[in-house]
């Protein structure tokens, strides 16, 4: 079902659609929510208990802060793609969705880690302490959905339709963490790390804990950026004795 505009001037009691500040439409059977295009000053909308899967149209919502979409038929989490650029976007609800998939912490982590400006996730306050690990356990979305034309409409792609799925095969993910990472590192006036010291690009060779080791170093390099002359001297310090120790450790096993 399509969400027409005559359906919200008259659930928002409004004049015009530029006019349009809350809409709750729970539980009306919706697939179709292009109307929010043309709604430039919503800030709250609740589309929970409906069958909405593609978020593209809210991408104009820039002034959304709250957004419910609890029990749609949202199948991939490239979605938030779309939502990345609304700035005033506070508290999502997207629980009891397909795209949640079976393992919490990488759907929460993910989602945090492409939306850091949530204060609520999920009816759950959002901590500091998540939004630092969202760094290191999430998975960057770079790109939008891919789609293809069918007889009947648009329908998401088999490569994106799986819980939790991204867009780019994984040597390419690979690729744009390094261009990431090095990024980072020039603004930090460090050396930019050659490409075949960083991790192997090829998926088949690809290391659990060296991947992992390469979020937690980007993450500390994000942290850095935050951290004040003190603040630094301490990380210098920590890295000093770390270094002696383990250079004592390999000179004994010699």
């Amino acid at each position: 079902m399509r969400l027409s505009r005559v359906a919200v001037l008259r659930q928002a009691k409004a004049a015009a659609l530029d006019g349009v500040r809350r809409l709750n439409c729970w539980g009306s059977h919706l697939t179709d929510i292009s109307i929010c295009r043309d709604l430039p000053n919503i800030e709250v909308i609740t589309f929970s208990v409906n069958s909405i899967s593609d978020l593209e149209p809210l991408m104009q919502c820039q002034n959304l802060s709250e957004l419910y979409l609890r029990k749609n038929n949202i199948t991939s989490l490239n979605e938030l793609f779309y939502l990345k650029g609304l700035p005033q976007l506070r508290v999502l609800w997207l629980a009891e969705n397909p795209c949640c998939g079976q393992d919490p912490h990488r759907y929460r982590m993910t989602v945090l880690r492409n939306l850091p400006g949530l204060q609520k996730l999920d009816n759950q306050a959002v901590t500091e302490e998540e939004l630092s690990q969202a760094l290191v356990d999430g998975v960057e979305i770079t790109a939008p959905p891919a789609r293809r034309s069918m007889e009947n409409g648009w329908a998401e792609s088999t490569e994106s339709s799986a819980a939790g799925s991204t867009v780019e095969p994984e040597s390419e993910l690979l690729s744009s963490r390094l261009e990431e990472t090095n990024k980072i590192r020039e603004e930090l006036d460090m050396k930019p790390v050659p490409r075949d010291k960083y991790s192997s690009f090829s998926p088949r060779e690809t290391d659990c804990n060296r991947k992992k080791r390469n979020n937690v170093l980007n993450a500390i390099l994000l942290l850095m950026k935050e951290l004040d002359m003190e603040g630094l001297e301490t990380i210098q310090q920590t890295v000093v004795r770390r270094l002696q120790a383990f250079q004592k450790k390999e000179l004994q096993e010699e």
